[in-house]
């Protein structure tokens, strides 16, 4: 996977998200940008051909085929043969698996790679007792600092990497044990990979960032997001500002949590309003 991918792979891509699906249905994973990014980690590659697919492997191992047609089109025993040394197609949405026959497909999905989606009414005023607390927090950080923000680009690239530096020296994470290598790509790459986003200072200290991406109308999925933990309420006002200087946004789609604990807390804290299942496909 290359950037020279791009022309080619993201038409395919996105014809896979016909017009008539409720657009905050849509997955976050098959895009250009997030499958170079984690090109590595994946391996993904592009197979040509009469049923062309992205090859790749999942967080828990398996070995998984996007298909970049559709499935329903294409007969079995030449699906068994693209199939050969994968273990599923995927990863599908729910409305895509629902329209598979049931006859020659079986589907499978995992509570660890559910995407959380939530309305972005959450994030622009934080109504309500389940989100008193990140309301509170807001607050907070109000009172103690004076938080500036400016749109994302390439040039700020210096001082977002100071934040994720500092973010994860709190974290006690090495290079290499967690996102950093494509967070790093990313911020470098925001323009050419369709990120938008925002940096936030604090007296002239970078304290956090946001990178997210447009994936459907009225919906954007978060892609990367930062924060210094000393500053007390950060994450909130960034998701906040994120939300509130996006004209048309409706949904927020802050993709899967790995099973991880920590992401699941923090993720289910802004009370997701759906899982939307990434399905995984076999033959019969």
């Amino acid at each position: 996977m290359t950037l020279a991918h791009r022309a080619e792979l993201e038409p395919l891509l996105a014809a896979r998200w016909p017009a008539h699906e409720p657009p905050e249905q849509t997955l976050s994973d098959p895009w250009f940008a997030n499958l170079y990014l984690f090109r590595a980690v994946h391996d993904w590659r592009l197979l040509r051909g009469p049923l062309p697919a992205v090859s790749g492997r999942c967080y828990d191992g398996a070995r998984i085929l996007l298909p970049l047609f559709d499935l329903r089109q294409a007969s079995t025993p030449s699906l068994r043969a693209l199939l050969q040394g994968h273990d599923a197609f995927g990863p599908l949405s729910e409305a895509q698996a629902a329209r598979l026959d049931a006859d020659r497909f079986v589907l499978q999905s995992a509570r660890d790679e559910a995407d959380y989606l939530y309305p972005a009414e959450h994030f622009l005023h934080y109504r309500g007792t389940a989100l008193n607390k990140k309301r509170n927090l807001v607050r907070q950080l109000h009172a103690a600092h004076r938080v500036e923000t400016v749109p994302y680009s390439e040039t700020l690239a210096g001082e977002a990497r100071q934040v994720l530096a500092g973010w994860m020296a709190a974290k006690a994470k090495q290079p290499g044990e967690t996102d950093d290598a494509a967070c790093e790509e990313a911020l470098a790459l925001a323009g050419t990979l369709g990120l938008q986003g925002f940096l936030f200072r604090v007296a002239e200290r970078p304290v956090g960032f946001v990178l997210a991406q447009a994936i459907a109308p009225g919906v954007a999925v978060m892609r990367f997001a930062k924060g210094l933990d000393a500053f007390k309420g950060i994450y909130p006002h960034m998701f906040q500002h994120a939300c509130r200087a996006t004209p048309g946004l409706r949904w927020l789609n802050f993709e899967q949590d790995l099973g991880l604990p920590n992401f699941r807390r923090t993720k289910l804290s802004y009370k997701p309003a759906a899982l939307l299942a990434k399905v995984r496909v076999t033959l019969r």
